[in-house]
């Protein structure tokens, strides 16, 4: 079976969409799927490329018992969303900063919070400064996600 790409996506790689990233991939390795799922996150702007993970974000991540060394701030490209089997983004700003990387790839383009039933942004804390709100959210859909993704999946 061919591995489901994700690529969770935000403005600069660094926050939220890091946050979804991780999170994402313990709660499909506690499923017992981490195998089903390649999963990325990439920034859409240039302002971060090469940083680590917020503090904030780490914080989060920490306390959760996810490791999050090592990863960078990357923006994301042409090809890599071509590629992708879903673009998961966090905001409306999000989807207008993507539509230059798309090509082929719009309508893989969705918001996290869409999974949980909410048409609503992922408040970003670079501005809120309020990771566990950021946390909540991104749990919920990261949640919804993988039961959606699942259910496709399995007979």
């Amino acid at each position: 079976m061919k591995r489901r790409h994700i690529i969770f996506i935000c403005h600069g790689n660094i926050c939220r969409s890091t946050m979804a990233e991780f999170l994402f991939r313990k709660m499909a390795k506690d499923a017992g799927k981490a195998d089903l799922f390649l999963v990325e996150s990439r920034a859409t702007s240039t302002e971060e490329l090469g940083n680590p993970v917020h503090p904030g974000t780490k914080r989060v991540l920490d306390r959760l018992g996810i490791d999050c060394r090592g990863k960078v701030s990357e923006q994301i490209t042409r090809a890599e969303c071509d590629a992708a089997d879903l673009l998961i983004i966090m905001d409306e700003r999000n989807r207008r900063a993507l539509a230059p990387f798309l090509g082929k790839g719009a309508g893989k383009v969705k918001k996290l919070l869409a999974f949980a039933g909410e048409d609503r942004d992922v408040a970003d804390p670079w501005y809120t400064g309020d990771f566990e709100t950021t946390y909540r959210d991104v749990d919920k859909g990261c949640r919804a996600l993988l039961q959606e993704l699942l259910r496709s999946i399995e007979p």
